[in-house]
């Protein structure tokens, strides 16, 4: 994920580079440290005429990667099962920003194979939410998505964490 991070701000313009530098960033380390829980994700995706949609998902930053979930029926699903090309934002105020690019794979698809790693997920988010508070098979999909750009906006790790900068 240090990589990811490290070759996506260098290969931004400079414009983002003058917001986004080595003193206002997190290493992977921290930005797992700073992730847990259930993170409120500004999604983006694109209808059939490429028009832009925002929504808000429940995002779980795992491994260095973001899960969220949505119901089988919602736009959204749609919208992920024809283009999976997606955008995403955490914000905490001006505290902290995480903006990812990337492609979702579904985890639990309704017909085949569950993807990889999914029981192991699906134990996590039913221990976040309780066993009982989805179909966890017929209500809802949950996607991963694989960064293929992600940078951090963190100008005062002290100020998430509680601790001083190293």
């Amino acid at each position: 994920m240090q990589a990811l991070l490290d070759a996506s701000l260098s290969g931004s313009a400079s414009h983002l580079r003058s917001i986004i530098n080595t003193e206002r960033t997190l290493t992977a380390e921290q930005l797992t440290q700073v992730l847990t829980g259930m993170c409120t994700l500004a999604l983006s995706t694109v209808t059939a005429k490429g028009e832009p949609r925002i929504s808000g998902v429940d995002g779980h930053f795992l491994h260095g990667k973001w899960y969220f979930g949505t119901a089988r029926d919602a736009v959204k699903a749609r919208h992920l099962a024809a283009r999976p090309a997606v955008s995403a934002a955490h914000m905490r105020g001006e505290d902290l920003g995480v903006f990812t690019h990337g492609k979702v794979e579904i985890l639990n698809p309704r017909d085949g194979e569950p993807a990889t790693g999914w029981p192991d997920v699906l134990a996590y988010l039913k221990d976040f939410y309780g066993d009982d508070l989805f179909d966890w098979d017929n209500e809802v999909v949950y996607y991963r998505l694989h960064p293929h750009w992600m940078t951090v906006y963190a100008p005062d790790l002290g100020k998430l964490t509680g601790a001083s900068r190293s």
